[in-house]
């Protein structure tokens, strides 16, 4: 009896991925490391100067971590409630964080009693930051107020209430230490100069605002909000340069790495996208297990931290050059030694002995292997293999179509049976790799189950699915028809034309030679 041979699933060619310098350099990071939080990361914030820490803000608490400490070096716990936005100064020396509460509190790193506390705002405090003088203090809240503190005497200097609703983000100028800029829920980005009594600007982004940030320049303002990202050129007054709608839910973070020529975006549908900032165009992406709430990224890209609304903590490191050149030059012995003999040709008296090579079949071929068609039908339409490799599936049925098999495999199944094969047809008839074979099906299970039509809305409904794939695609092949038939026009015309040319050129040829040699 010959041994029994396993089912030949066709491969079919898949497109590459394309392998840019931005995928190897974005690649280039560690395992990440998880570390758990007390509640929503609200905001991650690196230390500008070395080591580099960086403060996490979740729950009522702010805890400083090191850029490889997967335990707190420090943490700030007086709030009475929510904490929020804890930011470093430009020195690394001073913390200044928000509260539910409507304090804002400043801290010296080096201590853990706050250096001053601000009181004034009626609601919660989400936004504060430093003013590029570092002296001044920038705040936003819920009572849609924007206000500007003075640090040496802890006193209040102005408030602004343009906005009409909450004020939940914001951000200041590096080039002008008067400058800042606050994003609401009302759907607009105000910019304030700290010597006027209003905004000077204000910029309508269209959805709530979640995120502001600076270019270091200062000539260019990305805000986010929604599903959009959008750059504005404040320069211009406001203009808007272009807008950005690569993520599927609202964007609630923005960063730019250390150089500048990349941006990136957080997402609460579990993404972050990676832009050129020449282009602005998605040159990488990342995906996480949960929505994210906040994003940083250390000086010199070395380390991404994000934090999620299951209050973990995500950190990647990026992997050490020099350790790759050593394991390397320590791999090459091991090396030489596997292929040594590998190239050696046996000679006419040598014996070879072959080992034998044991197949394993799976679970489909050892049930095609005992004829049980319908159990082997049945193997290939589990989930895993339906559908991530329904050619394995196509490939059953070919094979049972092929033994003659298929009918009997197909029939006597009850109505949950019946609307996952439809469902399986119906998705993958207009595939032309999988047509002919399913379209065999097709015809098989409408004739099987053609008396029993009508006794269930579920099946019936699979039905109509299959007949309008079927028919979309018949319109569609019929276009690309017509379009083929306009193409073998065109290309007849410019053949007759190209043709032709050469004609009325040896024709004009041979006319005057015939009249040289009259003349003569």
């Amino acid at each position: 009896m010959a041994a029994y041979k396993p089912v030949v699933v066709q491969a079919f060619p898949k497109l590459g991925e394309k392998i840019t310098q931005d995928t190897l350099y974005w690649r280039g990071y560690k395992t990440p490391v998880q570390i758990k939080e007390f509640g929503a990361v609200n905001k991650i914030h690196f230390s500008p100067v070395l080591p580099y820490n960086y403060a996490v803000t979740a729950s009522s608490r702010i805890h400083i971590y090191g850029r490889y400490s997967q335990e707190p070096i420090k943490t700030f716990s007086r709030f009475k409630d929510a904490a929020y936005c804890a930011t470093y100064r430009d020195d690394g020396n001073l913390l200044v964080a928000g509260s539910e509460e409507g304090s804002i509190r400043l801290f010296d790193v080096s201590g853990r009693a706050p250096l001053r506390q601000f009181d004034g705002p009626t609601k919660a405090v989400h936004v504060v930051g430093f003013l590029s003088d570092k002296y001044r203090i920038f705040s936003g809240g819920d009572d849609y107020s924007s206000s500007l503190w003075d640090i040496p005497n802890g006193t209040e200097i102005i408030s602004y209430s343009e906005h009409t609703d909450y004020v939940r983000c914001g951000c200041a100028s590096k080039v002008n230490a008067d400058v800042f800029i606050t994003g609401s829920y009302d759907h607009t980005v105000k910019l304030f100069d700290a010597r006027t009594k209003s905004s000077v600007m204000t910029i309508e982004h269209g959805h709530p605002v979640e995120s502001v940030l600076l270019f270091q320049s200062g000539g260019l303002l990305v805000s986010a909000g929604g599903r959009y990202v959008k750059v504005w050129d404040i320069l211009k007054g406001g203009q808007l340069l272009v807008s950005l709608k690569n993520h599927h839910k609202t964007v609630t973070c923005l960063c730019l790495n250390s150089s500048g020529q990349r941006l990136l975006s957080g997402s609460l549908d579990r993404h972050v996208k990676i832009y050129s900032t020449t282009s602005y165009k998605v040159v990488h992406s990342f995906n996480y297990a949960t929505s994210i709430l906040s994003l940083a990224l250390s000086p010199e890209d070395e380390t991404i931290v994000v934090g999620m609304t299951n209050g973990v903590l995500n950190v990647k490191h990026r992997k050490p050059e020099e350790r790759k050149e050593e394991s390397q030059k320590k791999r090459q012995p091991a090396y030489r030694t596997y292929v040594k003999g590998r190239t050696y040709m046996p000679k006419q008296e040598d014996f070879c002995v072959s080992k034998p090579i044991k197949r394993v079949l799976r679970k489909y071929d050892k049930l095609l292997k005992s004829f049980q068609s319908s159990k082997a039908l049945d193997a290939v339409l589990e989930p895993p293999i339906r559908l991530h490799t329904p050619e394995v599936t196509v490939a059953v049925m070919q094979e049972l179509h092929r033994r003659g098999t298929l009918r009997s495999a197909l029939a006597g199944r009850d109505e949950k049976q019946i609307n996952l094969l439809l469902t399986f047809v119906a998705r993958r008839v207009i595939e032309p790799r999988f047509t002919p074979v399913l379209i065999t099906v097709a015809d098989m299970i409408a004739d099987i189950y053609q008396p029993v039509v009508g006794q269930s809305a579920i099946v019936d409904r699979q039905f109509l699915k299959l007949q309008e794939a079927i028919g979309k695609e018949i319109d569609y092949q019929e276009e690309l028809l017509e379009v083929l038939g306009m193409m073998d026009t065109l290309f007849a015309t410019f053949t007759e034309k190209s043709a032709a040319y050469p004609e009325e050129n040896k024709s004009n040829g041979l006319t005057e030679t015939v009249e040289t040699n009259r003349n003569n």
